[in-house]
């Protein structure tokens, strides 16, 4: 088992990523998180050799460069496709949801505006990947 997670979280939502943060907290989850703000800056944290990340929490739609564009090209880079990569999402679009899974992600959910809802949605998903061997290996 992992002892800490490396996690990129990109979402251009500064609320959201601090819902994600306090989870972490309030759950005593061991994990770094490096932020970004949108897939212009993910792209550079994932493309520079100093970073490596277990898991990948990515928000659609965020300027400058948005999810689906970001994960198309996390999954056509040898170096970057194999890292699980998570939706989270106020996205309700069939076709986008469909496009992201024909992709290649690890998973999808919606992500709820009360913050005990939301806590029930990730609790999980990081309890999940912290024992995950795919991420271990």
């Amino acid at each position: 088992m992992v002892k800490s997670l490396s996690i990129l979280l990109i979402d251009d939502d500064s609320i959201e990523r601090l819902k994600f943060k306090r989870v972490c907290d309030e759950i005593r989850f061991s994990c770094s998180i490096k932020e970004a703000v949108n897939g212009k800056q993910a792209l550079d944290f994932l493309v520079d050799a100093k970073n490596r990340f277990n898991i990948i929490v990515l928000d659609l739609h965020m300027p400058i460069m948005n999810g689906l564009e970001l994960l198309e090209k996390i999954k056509s880079n040898l170096k970057l496709k194999d890292i699980p990569v998570v939706i989270m999402s106020n996205s309700e679009d069939d076709e986008e949801l469909r496009r992201c899974y024909n992709l290649g992600i690890s998973g999808f959910f919606t992500k709820p505006g009360q913050y005990s809802k939301y806590s029930k949605k990730v609790k999980p998903l990081l309890k999940y990947w912290k024992q995950s061997k795919l991420i271990n290996n």
